[in-house]
């Protein structure tokens, strides 16, 4: 079978992109049906959210460590009755 460069539309972006005869022959040897629906940017930045890397998102609570008295951030929201420490304090008690 014999695959041409095809230009596609990005669902997200909207931006026009190819999808190569290379990729077509790929997507034939796996078995996929379907047509890619986003470009290789867009493909990129939903896959590094899925596997959270953009974490610039999550929420980060303030608070003083129970051991050294120094404030720091964790990205929970922390309960009256138990200690919250810094990551040294923290890496401390764990390994000691």
């Amino acid at each position: 079978m014999s695959f041409e460069d095809e230009t596609l539309v990005c669902k997200d972006c909207g931006k026009e992109f190819i999808f190569s005869a290379g990729e077509q022959e790929f997507y034939a040897e796996k078995g996929f049906e379907n047509k890619p629906v986003r470009c290789r940017d867009c493909r990129d930045k939903r896959r590094r959210s899925r596997d959270g890397e953009e974490r610039g998102q999550r929420q980060m609570f303030t608070v003083v460590c129970a051991e050294c008295g120094k404030e720091t951030e964790v990205p929970f929201e922390p309960k009256n009755d138990r200690p919250v420490y810094c990551r040294d304090c923290f890496q401390a008690k764990k390994n000691g």
